[in-house]
């Protein structure tokens, strides 16, 4: 019943926020950007009794792996004002997997791992 009932919550959001956003696009954009799911897996996380240096650990990387993701957000828009939604989509894809890479070998340099 438990994972039933992280998969129904885990799931109005995500329909809360496309509802949102069909009929605000800034407060559908705010609630997006906004890191309720990363919040929502840390408090799923402490319900399981799961140690506090696991839980921190996957603050700490989350944080990292949220800048990669940035570019897309700067791509996606000037994209699809120029090839359509799937194109853009896939190069946006592409791009933030150029990112996570580039990403990862930087903070390596820096005795950062992530992987």
């Amino acid at each position: 019943m438990w994972i039933v009932s992280k998969y129904l919550i885990t799931a109005a959001l995500v329909v809360l926020i496309s509802e949102v956003a069909k009929r605000n696009q800034s407060l559908g954009a705010l609630i997006a950007a906004l890191p309720v799911v990363t919040v929502l897996t840390l408090i799923w996380l402490q319900l399981e009794h799961q140690p506090a240096n696991r839980i921190a650990t996957h603050a700490w990387l989350t944080f990292w792996y949220v800048l990669p993701t940035l570019p897309m957000f700067l791509s996606f828009p000037w994209l699809m004002g120029r090839l359509g939604f799937w194109p853009s989509l896939t190069l946006s894809a592409a791009l933030t997997s150029v990112c996570f890479f580039v990403v990862s070998l930087l903070l390596k340099r820096f005795g950062i791992s992530i992987a």
